[in-house]
């Protein structure tokens, strides 16, 4: 069961902590990835028995679970505002919180988003949409719409950076492959170099769209 559907039971004298750990965790998946979380692994790291650790976690999953929550909470609460500037600001976050975290994508497909922070900012994004006038199944899809593309991006982008490694990299193998579009493909011949390697711009415009098909979709007021 997720651990925020459990009770927590009688408080334990602290040796360690709940918020140590987590915090050990988030450094280690930040180093190491998902793959390289075990509890032997995080008990090494804080420097204490494997089996000290369940005194405040039940199991791996919890870990995952307060980790991911603890950075979901890094993503800052966009303030208010028309809809869309609202969901570009806090997509925008969300974006930046989860390159700063590669292993983040990946995990919110795996797991229910049940702890505070994350309800809180889907909250907020579910806010703003139903703001603008949209509401039921249609209010669902679209924070689905919107929440999917973040995530792929971002996961896509992480595995470019993760195998590239650096801007000097990237810069050498867009120049070869923009070269072969251009000379190969008919209908990039207008594509300029900057707009093809640009990621920031990129997934603004992306988002852009998808934000115009959400805005087609709004009631119309009368």
């Amino acid at each position: 069961m997720s651990i925020w559907l459990r009770e927590d039971g009688p408080a334990r004298k602290p040796r360690l902590s709940r918020e140590r750990i987590v915090e050990a965790a988030v450094a280690l998946l930040d180093a190491e990835g998902q793959a390289g979380l075990s509890m032997r692994a995080l008990a090494a790291r804080l420097r204490a028995g494997t089996m000290s650790l369940y005194e405040y976690v039940q199991s791996k999953e919890d870990v995952l679970d307060l980790a991911l929550d603890t950075v979901i909470g890094e993503i800052e609460p966009a303030g208010p505002g028309p809809w869309r500037e609202v969901l570009v600001r806090q997509l925008t976050q969300n974006r930046q919180v989860m390159r700063r975290h590669p292993w983040v994508p990946a995990l919110t497909a795996t797991r229910p988003l049940l702890g505070p922070n994350a309800l809180d900012r889907s909250r907020r994004v579910h806010t703003a949409l139903a703001g603008a006038g949209l509401s039921g199944f249609e209010l669902s899809a679209a924070v689905g719409a919107v929440t999917y593309y973040v995530n792929g991006y971002v996961a896509a982008e992480n595995a470019w950076w993760a195998t590239i490694r650096t801007p000097e990299a990237d810069a050498e193998i867009r120049e070869r492959v923009y070269r072969h579009l251009r000379e190969h493909v008919t209908e990039l011949a207008t594509l300029s170099q900057v707009e093809y390697g640009d990621f920031d711009g990129a997934f603004l415009l992306g988002l852009d769209l998808i934000l115009d098909g959400i805005q087609a979709r709004l009631p119309a007021k009368g």
